[in-house]
């Protein structure tokens, strides 16, 4: 079936216009992206759909999901079933997970992991990154088969006992990405900094919540940017920076663009809306939103939005890491066995349009940019996701701007028991969210289940 979308404004980086999109569920891409098509609202076969007043967003992507990842001793609430329906009802048409290999495992056997996970339970599109924690000779090699399967991107650790890389390995990494064409997304984090000081800290018998910020200093993060970028400017090789959190981690990606290195910065909501007071709940509210890097200070928030402003920042994502209140108590005495993660990937969209657009941090255009074409690019998926044109997918977003509600876990799709953002009021929502061309979501539910569909990426576009 074709269906005509009439009268909505078709939002991209380049401007917004006022377009009617014609799309075939059937090949599930976008026909044609005009204005004024009227003449096709009268073929048998097409549906008509008014959305006067709506815009029209490319399908959003996060490229940032933790989906039934084991850590902790335990596994993230959401998988991929309830993960992807999540992501969905708000707007977000794609995800991209990261495969995690396991120490001694190869890259082949990690890859197979998370398609057992996900292939026949996404609700949206999804593809995966290769997250490396045991490097050597077989894994080197195994990289250019990775590329093969469409995963084009790879993810590094600075930090935590399982998955952290040294400085030699990075670098050698780096150095195998540029011969093949890859990118790798790298967490900050200095680990011999933080271990020091969570020593510290629970020497003098402090373990509750509010420690976590005080272990994970914006130091810790600033350090191992400027350390990164300056592996990857002797491999001569770009690397993106995943959940920037601090203006001081700002500040090195400054210094590298002043000097005209090339990498990409990714943030994520909760370094953009939230402040470190909430580590001080009391009853152990605070674990709530223990993650890493942690939630920073006020001032680190401004830095961002500035940073977002100025295109220093080129994406948003969420690190959507789910754990409910009882996988969290793991950690009631003692603050650093508290599983690192909160959900977040269905309220992005809203977040970034009610505090981004309406505060007049950004631009619709920019909100488009950040949390679908940009990604696309980045990630290899471009023109097939992140643009609404002729020949990509019908993966559309029709955004009510105006609709008024409030976030809370009763609301959500995600099966964690709280949202970091209880009770907090957003402005508009996805009204109808289109997944090759199929109706799959509307006023924040899922309706089509199970259409999502594995994405082989190519290499990264540069913008």
């Amino acid at each position: 079936m074709k269906r005509l979308l009439q009268g909505g404004t078709v939002v991209s980086p380049e401007g917004c216009r006022q377009m009617d999109v014609l799309i075939d569920d059937g090949e599930g891409i976008i026909c044609r992206v005009e204005p004024h098509m009227d003449h096709l609202a009268q073929e048998a076969g097409t549906e008509v759909v008014d959305v006067t007043g709506k815009l029209l967003f490319p399908g959003f992507i996060d490229a940032h999901t933790h989906f039934q990842l084991e850590v902790s001793d335990t596994v993230t609430a959401d998988d991929f079933i309830t993960g992807t329906k999540a992501a969905l009802s708000g707007g977000t048409t794609m995800v991209i997970d990261f495969a995690t290999q396991n120490k001694g495992e190869t890259l082949k056997e990690a890859l197979a992991n998370w398609h057992r996970k996900a292939d026949g339970k996404a609700s949206c599109d999804y593809s995966f990154h290769m997250a490396i924690s045991d490097w050597n000779e077989t894994v080197s090699e195994e990289m250019e088969q990775m590329m093969a399967a469409g995963v084009s991107s790879f993810k590094l650790y600075m930090t935590y006992p399982a998955m952290i890389l040294d400085d030699k390995s990075i670098f050698q990494v780096l150095r195998r990405l540029k011969q093949i064409g890859g990118i790798t997304g790298v967490h900050c984090e200095n680990k011999g900094l933080i271990d020091a000081l969570v020593e510290e800290e629970k020497a003098q018998g402090h373990r509750d919540p509010a420690v976590h910020p005080r272990t994970r200093p914006d130091l810790a993060e600033a350090e191992a940017v400027d350390r990164l970028l300056k592996l990857a400017k002797k491999a001569k090789t770009p690397v993106i920076i995943v959940h920037l959190s601090s203006a001081a981690g700002l500040l090195e990606v400054r210094y590298a663009r002043a000097e005209g290195q090339e990498f990409y910065v990714e943030t994520c909501p909760q370094y953009l809306l939230m402040d470190d007071s909430c580590y001080s709940k009391p009853d152990f509210e605070g674990a709530k939103y223990i993650c890493s890097p942690p939630i920073r200070k006020k001032a680190d928030q401004e830095a961002l939005w500035q940073g977002l402003r100025e295109g220093q920042i080129q994406t948003i994502g969420t690190d959507h890491c789910s754990f409910t209140m009882r996988q969290k108590e793991a950690g009631k005495d003692d603050f650093s066995r508290i599983p690192n993660g909160m959900p977040g990937v269905e309220n992005r969209p809203v977040l970034m349009y009610t505090y981004g657009v309406k505060e007049n941090r950004l631009s619709l255009e920019q909100m488009c940019a950040l949390l679908s074409s940009n990604p696309a690019k980045l990630y290899g998926a471009y023109p097939q996701k992140g643009v609404i044109a002729a020949g990509s997918d019908a993966d559309i977003v029709v955004w009510d701007p105006e609709k008024k509600w409030i976030i809370s876990a009763d609301n959500q799709q995600s099966v964690c028991d709280y949202s970091p953002y209880e009770g907090t009021p957003v402005c508009g929502g996805a009204e109808c969210v289109y997944l090759h061309g199929k109706p799959a979501a509307k006023h924040g539910k899922t309706v089509e289940p199970l259409l999502g569909r594995y994405v082989k990426r190519g290499k990264y576009q540069t913008f």
